[in-house]
This record gives C-alpha cells, sequence and structure tokens, in this order.
C-alpha cells in the first residue's frame, strides 16, 4: 500500500513537471515570463498579470506610471494581477482577479502563436481598454477575455489602469510637483505606458508592434479617442476601435486649473493639507471619501501633457492619429425614463419631460425628435436619452474622423440582448440594444457569459460582429469573406452610411447625420 501511494505521488510529480515544462515562457525587456495553454482554447496562451509599471504606491500615488523593475529567473503568469482600487458599482462585472489593490497595474496577453519562432512579429494586435465610468472595471473580466479573438490569429492585450480618486485627482501641489507641470490624467497615463509596453515588447508575443489596434467601449471608448489625441501615444497604433462613447461634447475634458479647485476642495474634507499628507492616507480611507464626495468629479482633464487640448479641438485640426477607425452606439445607451421619469409614455408627458431635463431647449429638441402619437414617445424619449448620453459624442468623433479621409466605419447596433436564464416573468423584452450590451458579441464572448439566454440569432450577430472586429484589426478594413458589405464612411456628408449589425446586418443610410448636425448646436454650444 505505502509503495503504490509512493508511486501514485511519484507520476503525479512528474506529471506536475511536465506540465510546468510545456507552459509557455516569453522574454520581455525586464524578464522571462510563464504563462499557461488556455483551459478552453488549447491552440491560445495565455499570460496574466504582466506587471507593466512600478506599483503606484507610497510617494508614487498621482504619479506618472514608472518603469517596472527587472527580476531574475522566469517570472509566474498565470493569474491576474488586482485590480486597481474602486467600489462595486455595476452589477455586470464578473471579475476573474484578486480584491482591489493600489497595486494593480498589470496586463494580460493571449496568443495563438506557439512562440516557436515562426510567428514572432507578426501578428495583428489588439489592445483592449475596459469601460466603467473611469470608477470601476478590471482587464479580468470574463466579458473582455481574449481567446475567441486569439483564435482567429490576433494577439489580444487587457490592461488596467488607476481610477476614480486615485486615476484622475488634480490637486495644486500635484501639478507643482510634476516634471510635466500637470496632474490629474494618471489612468490615462497607465493606458498610454501600456500601449509603450506593448510596442516594446508584444513580438516576444507573436504580435506585430507595427499593427497595434487599440479598442474599448463606454470610459474605455472614451479613452480610445483620448490616446487618439495625445501626442504620447498617437503615432503608436494603426487603428482605433470605439464603443459607444467619446471625450467630445458633454464629455470633454475640464481643463486643469478647474480640476485643481475640485481635488484642493476634496482634500480639505480629508484634512489633509499637503501632498505627503495625502500620500500618507490608507487607500481605503480615500476610496470611502471617493464614495462620499458628491458633486467630486474624477475624470479626464487637459492638463497640458497627456491631453494638450480638448481632443474635439484635435481632431478637428487634423492632428490626431489618421488611422482606420470603426466606431459605433447603440439604440438605447440610455433609457427614455432619463426623459419620462416615471410618467407614461404619452405625447404630453414627453413635452414636460423635455421641459423639465432641457429647459427653453425643450421645443427645438422636440422638433428634431418628433412624437406625433403615443405610440411614438418611447423610441423618441429612448433617442434623445442616448443622443444626450454619448450617442451624439461617439458621432462628432466619427465625423471628425471620416472628414480626414481616414477609413472610417460606422455602425448602429440594435440586438436586443435576450432574457435572463433565470428570468420567468412575461415582462415584454426591454427596447433596443442597451449600453454595453454589444461587447459579447463584438468580441465573441457568449459563451463566457451564462446569465442570458443565449439564441442561435445571437450566435448569428456575434460571428458577424465579431468577424468584423477581426477584419479590422487585421486589416483595417471590416469587411471580408461571409459577412454583409459594410460601406465605408464617404467625405461627402450626403453619402455617408452606417452599419445596422442585428440578426439583419445591413448597410443602409445614415438620417441621424442630419439630425446629429442640427442638435449639436442647441445642446452643447450655447
Amino acid at each position: 500500500m505505502r509503495a503504490r501511494f509512493g508511486l501514485v505521488l511519484l507520476l503525479g510529480f512528474v506529471a506536475t513537471m511536465a506540465n510546468a515544462a510545456a507552459d509557455p515562457v516569453v522574454t520581455t525587456q525586464a524578464g522571462r515570463l510563464q504563462g499557461v495553454t488556455d483551459a478552453t482554447a488549447p491552440s491560445v496562451q495565455v499570460f496574466r498579470g504582466i506587471p507593466f509599471a512600478a506599483p503606484p504606491v507610497g510617494d508614487l500615488r498621482w504619479r506618472e506610471p514608472q518603469p517596472v523593475a527587472p527580476w531574475a529567473g522566469v517570472r509566474p503568469a498565470k493569474a491576474f494581477g488586482p485590480r486597481c482600487m474602486q467600489q462595486p458599482l455595476y452589477s455586470d462585472m464578473m471579475f476573474r482577479s484578486p480584491p482591489p489593490s493600489e497595486d494593480c497595474l498589470y496586463l494580460n496577453v493571449w496568443t495563438p502563436a506557439h512562440l516557436d519562432g515562426k510567428s514572432k512579429g507578426k501578428l495583428p494586435v489588439l489592445v483592449y481598454v475596459y469601460g466603467g465610468g473611469f470608477m470601476a472595471g478590471d482587464s479580468s473580466e470574463k466579458r473582455y477575455d481574449g481567446a475567441a479573438l486569439a483564435k482567429r490569429g490576433i494577439v489580444v492585450v487587457t490592461l488596467n489602469y488607476r481610477l476614480g480618486v486615485f486615476g484622475f485627482l488634480s490637486h495644486p501641489e500635484l501639478t507643482q510637483a510634476s516634471p510635466h507641470h500637470a496632474s490629474g490624467n494618471y489612468g490615462l497615463l497607465d493606458q498610454a505606458a501600456a500601449l509603450a509596453w506593448v510596442k516594446r515588447n508584444i513580438a516576444a508575443f507573436g504580435g506585430d508592434p507595427n499593427r497595434i489596434t487599440i479598442g474599448g467601449e463606454s470610459a474605455g471608448s472614451m479613452s480610445i479617442s483620448a490616446l487618439m489625441a495625445s501626442p504620447l501615444s498617437r503615432d503608436k497604433i494603426a487603428g482605433a476601435i470605439g464603443e459607444s462613447g467619446a471625450l467630445m461634447q458633454k464629455w470633454t475634458p475640464r481643463a486643469r486649473a478647474d480640476a485643481e479647485k475640485e481635488g484642493a476642495a476634496f482634500a480639505e474634507t480629508l484634512k489633509a493639507s499637503t501632498l505627503s499628507e495625502l500620500r500618507a492616507l490608507p487607500a481605503d480611507s480615500l476610496l470611502a471619501a471617493q464614495g462620499n464626495a458628491r458633486g467630486t468629479r474624477f475624470g479626464a482633464v487637459i492638463d497640458g501633457y497627456f491631453l494638450t487640448e480638448a481632443p474635439e479641438v484635435t481632431f478637428k485640426n487634423g492632428k490626431a492619429a489618421h488611422v482606420p477607425l470603426l466606431v459605433g452606439s447603440n439604440s438605447q445607451e440610455a433609457a427614455g425614463a432619463a426623459i419620462l421619469g416615471n410618467g407614461p409614455a404619452t405625447v404630453a408627458n414627453y413635452r414636460a419631460g423635455l421641459k423639465r431635463v432641457l429647459g427653453d431647449k425643450a421645443d427645438a429638441i422636440f422638433a428634431l425628435y418628433p412624437a406625433a402619437t403615443d405610440a411614438d414617445v418611447l423610441p423618441a424619449a429612448t433617442a434623445v436619452a442616448g443622443d444626450n448620453f454619448l450617442g451624439l459624442p461617439t458621432w462628432k468623433w466619427f465625423d471628425l474622423q471620416r472628414r480626414t479621409g481616414a477609413p472610417t466605419y460606422y455602425y448602429y447596433y440594435t440586438r436586443v440582448r435576450p432574457r435572463f436564464v433565470a428570468d420567468t416573468s412575461n415582462s415584454p423584452p426591454q427596447w433596443g440594444a442597451v449600453h454595453s450590451a454589444e461587447i459579447e458579441y463584438a468580441l465573441g464572448n457568449l459563451d463566457v457569459n451564462p446569465l442570458y439566454a443565449w439564441t442561435n440569432d445571437d450566435r448569428k450577430v456575434s460571428a458577424i460582429m465579431s468577424g468584423y472586429f477581426a477584419n479590422f484589426i487585421k486589416t483595417g478594413n471590416p469587411n471580408g469573406a461571409g459577412l454583409p458589405v459594410w460601406v465605408k464612411a464617404s467625405t461627402d456628408a450626403g453619402k455617408i452610411k452606417r452599419q445596422i449589425i442585428d440578426v439583419k446586418t445591413v448597410s443602409a443610410p445614415f438620417p441621424e447625420q442630419r439630425r446629429y448636425q442640427a442638435v449639436e448646436p442647441i445642446l452643447y454650444m450655447h
């Protein structure tokens, strides 16, 4: 019995050592990394929790990301690094990472290459940035998993960046202490540092450093517009994908001076009169104070370093990255209830809601988003709410880029997500495709989210949308065999088409383009 038990232990040890020996190893500038073969996709290798910057703790809190210290030997890259400091704000985020920590500047790489030298530096790369309002999110989220696109021959990178008060605090002392005389955009600087890391190291994972496409959704999409505009990053990319969001119009970053005043007032509530006192505060105390800071905003600023001017100005002047752009929004970026409140969907309540939300702009907006009958109200109110939230800023980004002549493609995503598996009610389905609903479809990740009762139609939509994304990442053009033709946006405004993505995906006229041009000065230029 004892001999048999010893044999079992020996065989287990040998198997473990064999598996370890078979795990892929790559050499980066900071040292060697050992990843794993993806459990769901044997043709894909994964390297998780790779540090791309030094931990931003202690005196490095609220500083631009610093270089990683090199390591000796082989560093395991088999588990996700901790997510950045955040509160549990969104129920749809399914993390696979350790609890929040300030030590969070890690990224992950999925590669189809077997790292035998044959694919070195040849494969297209996607660097994907998560959303969450610059307050939450993580590169380990299931919906951002890179295996599905890696199986299509793409090296996929997801990255962490500092959030909330840790990533976007401006303060006069921080500005004064900065070698760039800037403060506030630490989270965006993290993204730029991760992109620079990819540029330097991705060839070791099979990726081509000259074929990097950046992409993201919501705050991630806003980040992509900023990375295209920033002098620190705009020369490092070959293409860009934006899903629902841009740092334009209502999301135009504030001036640093205004953000500094808010930051100083926030510091006063903490009874921290100096920068050293702020940096000495426990991370949990800062996070709690952030949650109680009513009226204090933590987001992008025009800091004079990462952003030297409003991104809209950079794009308008033709200084942003002249690369192919695939961008679009969903049919329900915000709910009609944002206009209607708790009242019924009637013309009278719609008019009253517009007056309540938009004041003296209400009549002009009603003329552009009319409702002749009660049946027209819900679509109209949803369109106003969604456009005011993210639809219009996303369009503005598209419109400015397509005017440069760079290949630009606009989508309008309308697939209504199915019910939750556990939902046995007979309630009517939601109206339109809600904000963020397209992520699993676009990245080919329906199966990683078991909460929804996916159908064959959903899988058809995912095959189309992820096919477009894969083709665009590879060639700068979403079109390919077996996919409905997607017409590139014309520089002639009267000939612009958009791609409606649903079970029936078609390239169609873009009538909202004229409405967006008319509504822009009403909402954003007063």
